[in-house]
């Protein structure tokens, strides 16, 4: 068979060398752009987790205070046994509950779920109560709730770390 000789003409020649150094350089772009983002850590700026709360003298007996609900997800509930901060979040599908005050109950507006002033659950789909945090007296008096510190079951809420005793 006889070899069928190809020219290549310089103008396909040119294109085809344009082609490649513009691919070149998009990759050099894309691995600049990888190494810049590299020297920034991923870095997730959150809230402390533990944080003062005030004076247990600021609560009254049967008091819920909802000043912690959207900033720091916590409500804090005196009875006659104590003080304890409980978890704003619904142990159904996660939503926040409201406090119902003249039906002295918790109440999810998404699918109904029901708990106590104490965390329990009554009614609804939540499969378990609501989640207690570490609650404790600081130097100066005054109320220190960590929430890193979780009670989930009603058997750890007698934790002396679950209910501070006032």
């Amino acid at each position: 068979m006889p070899e069928i000789e190809q020219q290549t003409s310089r103008r396909s020649f040119l294109a085809t060398a344009a082609v490649g150094w513009a691919a070149f350089t998009g990759c050099l772009g894309g691995l600049l752009a990888a190494t810049g983002r590299f020297m920034f850590p991923n870095v997730l700026f959150e809230k402390p987790s533990v944080f003062k709360a005030g004076f247990p003298q600021d609560l009254g007996v049967g008091d819920v205070d909802e000043r912690f609900k959207e900033t720091r997800g916590v409500w804090l509930v005196r009875n006659e046994r104590g003080i304890y901060a409980l978890s704003t979040v619904c142990t159904h599908l996660g939503c926040t509950p409201n406090w119902i005050a003249n039906a002295n109950k918790f109440k999810c507006p998404c699918h109904g779920s029901g708990f106590r002033k104490d965390g329990m659950n009554v009614e609804g789909p939540a499969p378990r109560p609501l989640e207690r945090f570490r609650i404790s007296l600081g130097d100066d008096g005054g109320i220190v709730v960590d929430t890193s510190k979780k009670f989930t079951k009603p058997g750890q809420w007698d934790d002396p770390e679950a209910i501070l005793r006032v």
